[in-house]
């Protein structure tokens, strides 16, 4: 490990520390009409930080969240990590293809009886997706009941009957009058900004958000808070400055939207990391959860993904976690899809259907 690397290594314990966790450092669309991202689930040679080192009390970041210096350190580590995603962007635009036309796919083999896949299950449960072969089919065998893709419409993604598609504002492009309405077509809730506190995805200063949400609120629909990359549960940070100002304007916010990321790939750990994370969040805020974005990535040194049998052990316990904290009323793995790559990564639905191990942990969740 080079001297440099070391050093890095350093900051993501720093940052680990204080709590929360970077948002997932593969790929999403920064513009809102790309849709899913074209779904670039590139494997980031970039340090990736998680909750994993959070003490079990919600206000246990002391006395590290507190020192101007660690919060400093974290800065400049997110800062790092935009860089290297800029990047990665741009490799993955020169690579990206057409995505495939849908065709119908095969369903995976289902059991008899009324316990059989294949409708809707969990009202929490979700999928946060782009297109691929065999998308209606998959959310279908699925039992989600609804799906995002970080677009205001559902991208040629064909929902089966009782799916709910859940619209986003991506950034301040997507804040005009076409796009709002495009969404208020699509949707009667609305997620708000995606990781506005990172440079490489929806970049926005908090005083810029709150210009611009009075928009999100007029479309009437129920409003979902910005998705921070990290840090939801700190005090100082992006988010807390946005719910305060907020607050003070008067402005409505319906529910906090949390992504998480653990690099300890031990299920029960990273379970309580995650756990601690949600009630933290919740504890400060006191709003309801949806957790659109999470699952086991490590980009510190060592394995990226954790095994299949380990990553489907997570979803087993996390989603049973998930089910049963009454304020998260909703969940999505990332990915639904496998990886463009033509590797699994953490995806549960291959293209035309085919379940990896985790696809099928998470299709009997809820």
């Amino acid at each position: 490990m080079t001297r440099r690397n070391k050093r890095l290594v350093g900051l993501l314990a720093a940052l680990a520390l204080i709590g929360g966790g970077l948002g997932y450092l593969g790929l999403r669309s920064q513009s809102p009409s790309a849709g899913a991202a074209g779904a670039n689930l590139i494997s980031a040679q970039i340090p990736q930080a998680t909750a994993s080192a959070q003490p079990s009390q919600p206000s246990a970041s002391q006395p590290l969240a507190s020192s101007a210096r660690a919060t400093a350190e974290a800065k400049k580590l997110a800062e790092r990590v935009a860089r290297a995603k800029k990047k990665l962007t741009a490799q993955a635009k020169k690579a990206r293809t057409t995505t495939p036309k849908q065709k119908p796919a095969t369903p995976s083999a289902q059991p008899a009886g009324p316990d059989a896949f294949g409708s809707v299950g969990s009202v929490k449960k979700g999928a946060a997706t782009w297109n691929q072969d065999g998308m209606t089919a998959s959310l279908k065998d699925s039992g989600v009941s609804w799906f995002y893709n970080w677009a205001p419409d559902p991208q040629d993604v064909k929902a089966p009957a009782g799916v709910d598609f859940v619209p986003m504002i991506w950034g301040a492009d997507a804040v005009n009058a076409s796009t709002l309405a495009t969404a208020k077509k699509h949707g009667n809730t609305l997620l708000g900004f995606n990781e506005p506190d990172l440079a490489e995805q929806s970049n926005l200063s908090v005083e810029r958000a709150l210009e611009l949400w009075p928009q999100l609120e007029g479309t009437g629909l129920r409003l979902g808070s910005p998705a921070v990359a990290w840090g939801a549960d700190q005090d100082g940070q992006w988010l807390e400055k946005f719910m305060q100002g907020a607050e003070d304007k008067n402005y409505r916010v319906d529910f906090i939207t949390l992504h998480w990321y653990g690099s300890d790939f031990n299920p029960k750990n990273a379970t309580q990391h995650l756990k601690t994370y949600v009630e933290a969040t919740h504890a400060k805020y006191g709003k309801p959860i949806w957790l659109t974005e999470y699952s086991l990535m490590n980009f510190g040194g060592g394995p990226k993904f954790a095994s299949p049998a380990d990553q489907a052990e997570f979803v087993r316990l996390s989603t049973k976690m998930l089910e049963e904290l009454d304020y998260v009323e909703r969940y999505s793995w990332f990915a639904f899809p496998t990886s463009k790559n033509g590797q699994d990564e953490t995806g549960l639905y291959r293209p035309g259907g085919a379940l990896t191990e985790p696809g099928k942990a998470y299709r009997a969740a809820g």
